[in-house]
């Protein structure tokens, strides 16, 4: 068993380091292909870049595993990416069906707005501003704080605890949009094999690596384990969405007797016209 704990140390870094491109570089890559973002929640970007900054500045404070935090700023360079690129591929606001998922568009007339319709907007301007300012907003905070250390800790906490919980709901915002849209079409297979291989390694790691892990990385990533689990479950009840069957293209075209009774009919005219001829010569 030693040397399996001893392996897991060596390998579980590295994947962690790795997972964000593992995990959302096929995505990315199958937006930008297929020029839509259709059936990818906006949402994920929003948790993972929130989860990421947090735990970037949680790290003076907390001081754990290196590879968490390395992995964390792969993470936010990731993100940033996959933003940019479902921001502008996003599908139009008439969308429906399992093609749209919040907030790209409303999937009914129904759908409620979040207040001041945050990361509901249209235009690609307010997401950067609110990445930006989240960003300035902990430097600020870092810089005010840091040298107050009885405030400082509890800040510190604060925010790595806020982090983690925020990272954990990440499969949650998918998985509203599957269930809405009875389709898992849009979300990647290899994103949630990532998520899946991801949790299992993490879970052995979190509590046999003799490294610093706080139990707040523990906690949350047994309850997004459970969420990825679930997601599973949708993917293997839903796939794609039902697969719609198409009339055959015979069955529209024009049968072989209607032309054939035409003809004959046709012929029979010019009899009677060659008869009525006849007659009156």
């Amino acid at each position: 068993m030693s040397w399996l704990t001893a392996l897991s140390g060596y390998l579980t870094p590295a994947f962690l380091v790795l997972s964000p491109l593992l995990s959302y570089s096929d995505q990315a890559y199958s937006m930008h292909r297929a020029k839509s973002s259709a059936g990818f929640s906006l949402d994920i970007p929003l948790i993972m870049l929130v989860a990421s900054l947090l735990r970037i500045f949680y790290y003076p404070g907390a001081k754990f595993d290196i590879a968490l935090l390395i992995q964390s700023l792969v993470m936010t360079a990731m993100q940033v990416i996959l933003l940019k690129i479902a921001l502008d591929h996003r599908p139009a606001p008439s969308s429906k069906g399992g093609d749209a998922a919040v907030p790209f568009a409303k999937i009914n007339e129904k759908e409620r707005k979040r207040p001041f319709n945050f990361w509901q907007w249209r235009s690609p301007k307010p997401y950067w501003q609110f990445v930006l300012s989240l960003f300035a907003g902990l430097v600020a905070c870092e810089l005010l704080l840091s040298p107050i250390p009885s405030v400082y800790q509890g800040y510190s906490s604060t925010i790595g605890y806020i982090g983690l919980a925020v990272e954990a709901i990440l499969p949650l915002p998918q998985i509203i949009a599957n269930a809405k849209s009875r389709s898992c079409k849009g979300f990647r297979f290899s994103v949630l094999a990532s998520w899946l291989l991801g949790d299992t390694m993490k879970m052995f790691w979190f509590f046999t690596s003799k490294t610093t892990i706080p139990w707040a990385f523990k906690l949350c990533g047994i309850f997004q384990a459970c969420c990825d689990s679930f997601l599973g479950v949708q993917y293997w009840m839903y796939g794609k969405g039902p697969t719609e069957i198409k009339e055959h293209e015979l069955a529209n075209t024009t049968t072989w007797s209607e032309p054939k009774a035409d003809i004959f009919a046709g012929n029979g005219r010019r009899r009677t016209s060659v008869l009525q001829a006849q007659k009156t010569t």
